[in-house]
């Protein structure tokens, strides 16, 4: 985003803060759902308190993105880049939260969140 928006007025960031903020959001996963997958996700969202601050549907509030309906594979290099402290300029927490979690794990956290409305 830094590309797209350096040299932009104030303004204009802030209408379209404002589109985006006004556009309904849609689940965008591909390829069928694997249940136990899922189910796992699930048990790992939950485990984790991920609805804590992303709000328990996971659609974010302030400062805390939207992680319902995110691409599936987005989601997962994001969390892999926050586990290995790679994701900057970002709250400590996400690399906490994600410290020590193996790879399958992430996996299917992502395939779960990437599935909710």
């Amino acid at each position: 985003m830094q590309a797209v928006a350096k040299g932009m007025k104030d303004e204009d960031i802030t209408a379209l803060a404002k589109h985006f903020s006004e556009q309904k959001a849609r689940v965008v996963a591909t390829g069928p759902v694997d249940k136990a997958l899922t189910a796992r996700g699930a048990q790992i969202a939950a485990k984790t308190h991920c609805g804590q601050c992303h709000l328990p549907n996971f659609e974010g509030r302030a400062q805390m993105p939207r992680i319902a309906g995110q691409r599936e594979d987005y989601m997962y290099d994001t969390m892999l880049a926050y586990r290995e402290g790679k994701r900057s300029g970002a709250d400590t927490t996400m690399t906490e939260v994600l410290y020590g979690m193996s790879d399958a794990d992430i996996r299917a956290l992502a395939h779960f969140l990437a599935r909710r409305e």
